[in-house]
């Protein structure tokens, strides 16, 4: 009893350690092996568009296995067996038919001395479904109480060992003041991001986030800019967006984050500023400028001169810049609709 419990904080503490998931991953099924016994483990991802699973670790089991499990017919076996719910952990044993109905089982696991199983759906304490576990015997017994009940038991654990949301959550703590944020999804899409509420500016496919994608699409693992509030002369002010690609053990599904946070020190630069210099950061001459603002050329060239000024940059070139470094500048409305 006494080395399950030590085993099981070790399992604990390797679920918080830092490095990659797919490494926690791993070093969670070879501890797990000392707690739950089985000949072969699956250990994936849930698609966060709902689109199956995304294989993360694995023990024991070869390559064409693994790829069968990370398929389509593993994903609609597992929504129709509905072990991708909040329940104790499943056994083929428990089905009201024979395993072999099913095509995972009839098409792969069967054939590679596979009888047995224990599956468990992972969620995180909020509710989201995180990943799916699939501890396979080629014993025929069924496993034994004590096995699902540790299993069931360690089910948070792995949860949280797995769960892609760590380091986004983390990445978020780069934005000082956020007060509102959303996960971008690879099929232009948003999801809500946990303990942050979301905004009206963040609306799936609103300019804002389209300019966000667009600085995550050139290769900006982190950048900021401004978005005037309630139209275009920002009669509500600004507020800063900060885009965030998204780390590399992120599922293929999420793209980045978008957070919203209070504009502070604008260099005094006025709402008309602020445009003209996005329109700089994007590369426009003057005459393109004015015709974009609807102003005079003059007028443009009046706006650069107290720009250069109060951001103390003798050039329009280092003025654009300082401006694209520090955030202070809104995107042309040109590069949103384009993005």
């Amino acid at each position: 009893m006494r080395s399950h419990q030590a085993t099981e904080l070790l399992l604990a503490e390797t679920a918080s350690s830092a490095g990659t998931t797919s490494d926690r991953a791993q070093a969670m099924l070879q501890i797990l092996r000392r707690l739950v016994p089985f000949d072969g483990a699956w250990l994936a991802l849930a698609d966060p568009l709902g689109h199956g699973y995304h294989s993360l670790a694995s023990l024991d089991l070869d390559g064409p296995t693994v790829d069968f499990l990370s398929g389509p017919l593993m994903a609609r076996d597992i929504e129709v067996t509905g072990t991708d719910r909040s329940r104790p952990p499943l056994s083929p044993s428990d089905l009201p038919y024979p395993a072999e109905e099913l095509p995972t089982w009839a098409d792969c696991l069967i054939p590679s001395g596979i009888h047995e199983a224990l599956a468990l759906a992972l969620f995180s304490p909020a509710g989201r479904h995180v990943g799916f576990l699939a501890l396979l015997s080629g014993d025929r017994r069924p496993p034994s109480p004590v096995a699902r009940r540790r299993l069931g038991r360690l089910g948070p654990v792995l949860a949280h060992g797995i769960d892609p949301m760590r380091s986004l959550l983390t990445a978020t703590r780069l934005v000082r003041g956020a007060t509102a944020g959303v996960l971008l999804c690879a099929d232009e899409g948003c999801q809500v991001l946990p303990g942050l509420p979301s905004d009206a500016l963040l609306a799936a496919r609103s300019p804002v986030l389209a300019a966000a994608r667009e600085h995550i699409g050139d290769g900006h693992v982190y950048s900021s800019f401004l978005w005037p509030v309630g139209g275009p002369r920002a009669p509500g002010g600004h507020m800063r967006v900060t885009a965030l690609a998204a780390p590399e053990d992120t599922p293929p599904g999420l793209t980045g984050l978008a957070l919203l946070s209070p504009a502070t020190d604008l260099r005094g630069l006025t709402p008309r500023e602020l445009e003209v210099l996005g329109l700089l950061v994007e590369g426009c001459s003057n005459q393109e400028i004015a015709h974009a603002l609807v102003v005079a050329p003059r007028t443009v060239a009046a706006h650069l001169e107290h720009v250069l000024c109060k951001l103390g940059a003798p050039t329009r070139t280092l003025a654009a810049v300082r401006a694209e470094r520090d955030g202070l500048y809104v995107p042309s409305p040109r590069a949103s609709q384009l993005a």
